[in-house]
């Protein structure tokens, strides 16, 4: 079947109102997203726009170069691995955050603790459930205790766990923190509104020797849009500088624009279509059927979703899992070919020859939306799609409410399927819609382990049982599309990273 593009495109008027120049004389870039953050504290939101904002005002103990993915030394200076359960850090002496108190390590103590207990209600647990404790061995060191092994931990430390300042955040309250954050990383946040714009300022007491580098922009300033057209329609009209993630369709129109710039780089991000095995939606409904399942991923053709709509070197993985990470071993895989006759036979299997009505949740671009409804039309899944803001799509997710969850995952840019697994095929996490408990017990086994062939072992059974089982679906890799002023030196990297503090004007 043909994928029909629905997409505006880009009008010579338009084009034309495009030439209003960039805020170089007053040195403040100016970033437009389209899924607003409801809480900037980067423990209590799970959208990539959040991972980005964090790590413009917060600083972990580790950061990891965007090159290589090699660690280096952030709040910690040193780290050693005591056993396999513990590591020791010597954190670094004179930082201070953006308040003016010192940096300490009551400070790591009191972020691991309190992240890593239940009672936290973080938005991604997973991602540091791992920790059993931290204690202070010095004022400037701390022992971290594991619960079990966790051989991706520093990938961890470095991307999704910033240090809270202890003192003020337990003065002021969670509530209050929120909407005035205060972290160590390169900007602080001088003013924000929750879902409708953040802002930034250079930290000019950001400590010397830190691999992010003090910023050469002086202010940021982030609002947030409804949807892609808006979007787009603030860079072309000079009242933004900066934007991801556009309609792959507008990218020869805007590379044709004189006062900007356009750059595609494939990410760690996978789309994917979660379909509710496990009945969260409504028990017996007909995704609880294996044949079902089945007949979905034979039903779409993903190949050229991802060559003819993500473009730019789109790739559909074979494991539901980024290629690079470790453990995600695409031969352990059960394969579906694009097969619309297979799928309309499986249906009649399952005892639904004439298909059935459902509901499609989905928050990714709507005429991505509307090929996958299309496919599944075809074969008789009427799926009624629901277009969505992230976060309404997100809370619906996770109160078990989407039969089919059309989505994206970007794993936090961590290089290991600990990443993914957990919150997608296992764990019982509001992500989770297969609630198998098979592959519970693989991710722990491969989770909890040293030895590498006994995680890629676990790993690659617990890929196995989910593509048999047809549970979650990998459509594509994302390629991220970026538009952006001529006046602005930017570096796109493939952890789905902007680094804003590494920026600068021409």
């Amino acid at each position: 079947m043909r994928i029909a593009r629905r997409t505006a495109l880009v009008t010579p008027a338009i084009l034309a109102a495009g030439s209003a120049s960039a805020q170089r004389a007053q040195d403040t870039l100016r970033i437009v997203f389209r899924d607003g953050v409801p809480n900037i504290d980067p423990y209590y939101n799970s959208l990539r726009t959040g991972l980005v904002l964090a790590h413009q005002a917060w600083d972990g103990l580790i950061h990891r170069d965007p090159t290589d993915f090699t660690m280096k030394p952030l709040l910690a200076t040193a780290w050693n691995w005591v056993n396999a359960t513990t590591i020791d850090f010597t954190l670094r002496a004179g930082v201070t955050f953006h308040n003016g108190d010192a940096f300490s390590a009551d400070d790591v103590v009191y972020t691991l603790n309190l992240v890593s207990s239940p009672e936290a209600r973080t938005a991604t647990p997973s991602n540091h459930a791992w920790i059993e404790r931290a204690e202070k061995t010095g004022d400037l060191s701390v022992r971290v205790h594991l619960k079990r092994p966790t051989p991706a931990a520093l990938e961890y430390f470095a991307f999704v766990t910033p240090i809270y300042p202890k003192a003020y955040r337990e003065r002021v309250g969670a509530d209050v923190y929120a909407r005035q954050p205060v972290g160590a990383g390169p900007y602080r946040v001088t003013a924000q509104n929750p879902g409708a714009m953040v802002e930034f300022e250079r930290f000019e007491n950001y400590y010397a020797g830190s691999p992010k580098g003090r910023p050469a922009i002086r202010k940021l300033v982030v609002r947030f849009v409804p949807d892609a057209a808006t979007e787009l329609t603030e860079l072309l009209s000079g009242r933004a500088d900066w934007i991801w993630a556009i309609n792959p369709d507008q990218m020869a129109n805007l590379a044709r624009v004189p006062t900007l710039d356009v750059a595609r780089q494939e990410s760690m991000r996978i789309g994917y279509l979660s379909i509710d095995a496990a009945g969260r939606s409504g028990a017996g409904n007909p995704m609880t059927n294996v044949l079902v399942r089945r007949a979905i991923w034979h039903a779409i053709d993903r190949q050229t979703i991802a060559t003819s709509l993500v473009q730019g070197g789109s790739r559909v993985p074979t494991a539901p899992c980024y290629p690079s990470q470790f453990g995600c071993d695409a031969d352990a895989a059960v394969t579906y070919n694009y097969d619309p006759a297979r799928a309309r036979a499986l249906l009649a299997e399952a005892g639904f020859p004439n298909g059935f009505d459902t509901e499609m949740v989905s928050y990714i671009l709507p005429q991505w939306g509307a090929s996958v409804q299309a496919y599944l039309q075809a074969v008789g899944i009427r799926a009624r799609l629901s277009q969505m803001q992230v976060a309404a799509a997100t809370a619906r997710a996770w109160e078990g409410r989407n039969p089919l969850d059309l989505g994206s995952w970007g794993s936090y840019s961590i290089n290991d399927v600990s990443a993914i697994f957990p919150v997608m095929l296992g764990g019982g996490g509001g992500n989770d819609y297969s609630r198998d408990p098979e592959i519970d017990r693989l991710l722990v086994e491969g989770g909890s382990s040293v030895d590498e062939n006994a995680r890629r072992a676990a790993y690659s059974a617990a890929i196995r049982r989910s593509t048999e089982q047809a549970y979650w679906l990998p459509l594509h890799t994302y390629v991220t599309t970026y538009g952006y002023s001529k006046q602005l030196n930017f570096q796109t990297w493939r952890d789905e990273m902007p680094r804003f503090f590494m920026a600068s004007w021409k």
